[in-house]
């Protein structure tokens, strides 16, 4: 048997609709922000906020979204102001990182994701930004650190593998490369990337069928082959 919903009759004294609350405007700005609709988020953001100015999440969600909407210093000033009500919130320590590192502020965005590891150690994505600004700057012995501190924290982490293996690579150490990039496959095997750079790798041991069989699944999945390194190899199809 189908129970049907029955509607009270236009007589009746039905309870009125109840105003939107504080938690949800901020749901309506949360989904309104998966869907891409950053002018409506900003919106509900702002009523949140408007009922209450010290709500450090809505603060911070502000400023994400002015982040994918490309206004810096909008995005900026959200996650200064979730501090000033929060000091121990870590996730706008590592956002203020990500935005200064996205500028190019090295020296700013290294500042941050250690304020962020300061308030949480095992924070995995701050280790491994931290990680990748290093190596911007040419710090390979401390990125290595960082990589390593990822896969302490989190050993199935593919961008540990990775970034690791890109590393060693950088330092000559092809066997220690070989070794991270292949725990990347064994995580993730449709990794581009990673079969990429064994390709190259395997190609500068001089093992060319191992090079061939990891440029062809990089191609397959979609990756874009250096034309020259593609031609280099053809002769030892």
């Amino acid at each position: 048997m189908m129970l049907l919903l029955i509607s009270c009759a236009g007589g009746s004294k039905a309870e009125k609709k109840k105003p939107p609350t504080l938690e949800d405007h901020f749901q309506l700005a949360f989904d309104a922000a998966e869907r891409g609709n950053l002018e409506e988020a900003i919106a509900e953001y702002k009523k949140v906020l408007k009922m209450d100015s010290k709500y450090a999440s809505a603060h911070l969600n502000l400023g994400v979204v002015y982040g994918r909407q490309g206004k810096w210093e909008k995005e900026i000033s959200q996650y200064e102001k979730t501090i000033d009500i929060n000091p121990n919130f870590t996730e706008a320590y590592f956002n203020l990182g990500v935005a200064y590192d996205e500028q190019g502020e090295f020296d700013d965005a290294l500042q941050y994701y250690q304020k962020a590891l300061q308030i949480n150690p095992n924070h995995v994505e701050a280790h491994n930004n931290l990680g990748v600004v290093y190596l911007k700057k040419g710090k390979l012995e401390e990125a290595q650190s960082e990589y390593k501190k990822t896969l302490e924290i989190k050993p199935d982490y593919v961008k540990g593998h990775f970034n690791l293996g890109y590393t060693y690579h950088r330092q000559g150490r092809s066997e220690e490369a070989i070794a991270s990039f292949l725990e990347v496959l064994k995580i993730q095997p449709d990794h581009a990337e990673a079969h990429y750079n064994l390709a190259v790798l395997y190609y500068e041991k001089q093992d060319y069928k191992l090079a061939l069989q990891h440029v062809d699944q990089a191609i397959n999945l979609g990756k874009k082959v250096d034309p020259r390194f593609l031609e280099r190899l053809q002769s030892h199809r």
